[in-house]
């Protein structure tokens, strides 16, 4: 069986960035897969359930209600590895393309004060295993070590793939 192209970006030399994984076609249409990187894989700790779980609550719903950008989004959940997040949009974009909309949108989560949309026994499956202040750490440490300077280096993934 092939290697899927995720499996071969060299993870020891990713850095915490926000990068273009892979461009699909569905009918006419281009679907764009965001790979939004807020650990470093390998080398630093991974994200805990509650705090992807609280992001994903939160990144989940001000994509969905963005006026720039609501009517495209596809899907946000967090990856497997627990290093990060996908973002699906539909077009075709380049990884600085959403580099004011990340900013706006960890700065949201960053400042987010009060209860966690969709954090209820009715709304969620697992409503319990949150962690808003954790949440709200990572959004600030990212914003701080990735966005405030963010260069080629955490836009392009590294050019040592298989």
């Amino acid at each position: 069986m092939e290697k899927i192209t995720s499996f071969t970006i060299n993870h020891l030399e990713l850095l915490p960035g926000i990068y273009v994984s892979r461009k699909d076609k569905a009918g006419d249409s281009v679907i764009t897969t965001f790979d939004i990187r807020m650990t470093r894989p390998n080398f630093e700790p991974v994200m805990n359930t509650a705090e992807i779980h609280t992001i994903e609550h939160l990144a989940a719903t001000f994509l969905r209600n963005h006026d720039g950008i609501k009517d495209r989004v596809i899907y946000f959940g967090p990856m497997g590895c627990r290093t990060g997040f996908y973002l699906l949009l539909a077009g075709a974009y380049q990884s600085c393309d959403i580099v004011p909309l990340m900013r706006e949108l960890f700065a949201f989560i960053r400042d987010f004060e009060g209860e966690v949309p969709g954090a209820s026994a009715r709304d969620c499956g697992n409503y319990l295993d949150m962690n808003l202040p954790m949440a709200k750490w990572l959004a600030d440490r990212f914003l701080k070590e990735v966005m405030d300077n963010i260069d080629d280096s955490r836009l392009i993934y590294p050019e040592n793939q298989e």
